[in-house]
């Protein structure tokens, strides 16, 4: 028992304190954190003008132009996976540019945008018919009522799934170390490299990543007790 603890410390230390490579960590954790932040960002700006595209009035019956391209938009998204998008972003789209942050970024924006449409798109249907007829009743144009009436109650119903796609968003930034970002994922496997120990690197990233999205869990619940709270005065 007491060799095994000496050489977890030793395995412990030579992952976090040796050449103080705890801060190799934390740069990287800050790196996963801005990438997500604004991607999330993106995706929602994004995405609300997608879901609006799609819910434009359709014309005898027909797909409209905004239609058939929120379509088109969301079809490949959602249909290809997020580390190509990533790879074509970096080696085609932004091949001229060293910025991997700037690339992760957008690839990330663009991906979560598709699926935060269809999250603001059901949040917008669910919000009942009878507050824009009330809004248009007051004397609102049909955009002062979308803005200040339907979308504020949209956002509000579609929080939890809006909360879940920024989570999955933080996680799914593990794979930006294909576009040489030292994000945390990339930083423990290069840290286990160094150490010919994987073990100690890859379970503290996954205790990082854990606690983050605990985190994350807890203040998205939060926002949903408040507004519940809103809801009820």
């Amino acid at each position: 028992m007491g060799d095994w603890l000496a050489k977890t410390s030793q395995r412990f230390v030579a992952a976090f304190v040796t050449e103080d490579r705890w801060l190799l960590y934390i740069k990287g954790f800050g790196i996963t954190v801005e990438i997500a932040f604004f991607a999330a960002i993106i995706g929602i700006i994004l995405g609300t003008i997608v879901a609006l595209m799609k819910l434009q009035p359709s014309k005898n019956g027909k797909p409209t132009v905004l239609n058939t391209i929120a379509d088109i938009y969301i079809d490949i998204i959602r249909g290809t996976p997020s580390v190509l998008q990533l790879l074509i972003m970096w080696f085609i789209i932004l091949k001229s540019t060293n910025n991997g942050v700037l690339v992760a970024t957008l690839s990330f924006g663009i991906n979560s945008g598709a699926y935060v449409a269809e999250i603001i798109r059901a949040g917008i249907l669910a919000v009942d018919k009878g507050q824009t007829e009330a809004g248009r009743s007051l004397g609102l144009s049909s955009a002062q009522t979308l803005r200040y009436i339907v979308l504020p109650q949209a956002f509000k119903n579609a929080l939890p799934p809006l909360g879940n796609e920024f989570i999955v968003l933080l996680k799914e930034t593990a794979i930006v170390g294909y576009v040489s970002l030292s994000d945390l994922t990339r930083v423990a496997n290069q840290i286990a490299s160094r150490t010919y120990d994987a073990f100690m690197p890859l379970i503290g990233a996954a205790v990082i990543y854990l606690i983050a999205v605990k985190l994350l869990t807890m203040l998205f619940a939060m926002l949903e007790r408040r507004m519940r709270q809103g809801d009820n005065r």
